[in-house]
């Protein structure tokens, strides 16, 4: 396993991070408990949940991927190995803190005590804002709306960032974090932080990936200059550059065939895109996803790959990907297929 820093904190995380939103949904508590069993002794010290989890999100299942992860913790006494990272929820969802979640003091305060009592344990290494609060162009929209009538979003982001600061001090909180963000919103976090001396956010967690790499347009050279780097989701594009998804096929149990709201990467052109991946990659001789997470793992900007499987097999295929380095020639072939056809599915 290789480790980067986490931002400028000193602490080495896995390149390799373990995903769980499927926790609860499409993976037992025995298959997880399992995944994080075999995830450990492959030296994956990097764990990322949210108090959303799982995904789809609904009342009924909600936090159930942080109890989870909680009773394997209590079971194994294997806290202190791990850096474990959550996020809470900005305002959306109705069965959230009565449709009523905010990053303001209260909201954040007790978003984190539920997720502690969940988790079973007494602090949060990384706490992330899992999108933002204020309007603004992320879940695949490209294009910036301004709203019609909007106050001044800057001092509710202070207030944010002191409410983060009450908890890193009580110890609850090691480093905070942001998810979903764009380029404005991590400049401000940053900058409200160094102005006021409050937590420093230490890294950014988006969608990265062979079929959306617009994370370079603008926040690659933040991640890099500012040390605030990228946890990368969906690096397989839920699934679609497995390849498993083309002509047609919905493999039983698969995200895309059982939930419909996963659509961001369905459509002709992140179809098509997928065909010259998959075709690329076995030209070459490599498993597709394996390829796709080895890309991924090369990026400078990179801090830790968020991986997430539902078998055995697959996370296991996932994790060796940290040990096939992309030789030259199929890099060059990637960034063929991404100058003619880039970004299909932003």
């Amino acid at each position: 396993m290789e480790y980067r820093e986490l931002g400028r904190t000193g602490v080495k995380v896995s390149t390799i991070c373990l995903g769980t939103m499927t926790w609860g949904e499409q993976n037992s508590e025995a298959q997880a408990h399992e995944q994080m069993d075999y995830a450990l002794e492959r030296g994956i010290n990097f764990f990322d949940t949210a108090e959303m989890y799982p995904v789809p999100p609904v009342a009924e299942t909600q936090g159930r991927t942080e109890a989870y992860i909680g009773t394997w913790l209590k079971k194994t006494g294997n806290r202190d190995k791990l850096v474990l990272a959550t996020k809470v929820s900005g305002p959306g969802p109705a069965h959230i803190r009565d449709g009523k979640a905010s990053f303001d003091r209260a909201g954040i305060r007790q978003a984190l005590e539920d997720s502690l009592r969940r988790l079973q344990t007494d602090y949060v290494d990384l706490y992330q804002l899992h999108w933002p609060e204020r309007k603004a162009n992320y879940f695949g929209k490209l294009g910036y709306q301004p709203p019609r009538e909007e106050s001044d979003p800057e001092p509710r982001l202070l207030e944010t960032l002191q409410a983060l600061g009450e908890l890193v001090d009580e110890g609850k909180i090691r480093y905070v974090g942001l998810s979903n963000e764009t380029p404005w919103g991590v400049m401000r976090f940053l900058d409200l932080a160094e102005r006021h001396g409050l937590p420093r956010m230490v890294s950014v967690q988006n969608p990265y990936n062979l079929l959306n790499r617009t994370y370079e347009i603008g926040l690659a050279e933040i991640s890099h200059r500012e040390r605030c780097g990228l946890l990368a989701y969906s690096p397989l594009a839920f699934g679609m550059l497995t390849g498993k998804y083309l002509d047609g096929q919905r493999p039983e149990g698969a995200r895309l065939t059982l939930f419909e709201r996963f659509q961001r990467y369905w459509g002709e052109p992140g179809l098509d895109c997928t065909r010259r991946y998959v075709d690329l990659a076995r030209e070459h001789g490599w498993d597709p996803a394996q390829m796709a997470l080895s890309f991924v793992n090369s990026r400078a900007f990179l801090t830790s790959n968020i991986i997430g499987a539902t078998t055995m097999e697959q996370l296991k295929a996932d994790i060796d990907s940290i040990e096939m380095p992309l030789p030259e020639e199929l890099a060059a072939g990637i960034e063929a297929i991404h100058a003619a056809h880039a970004n299909p599915c932003p």
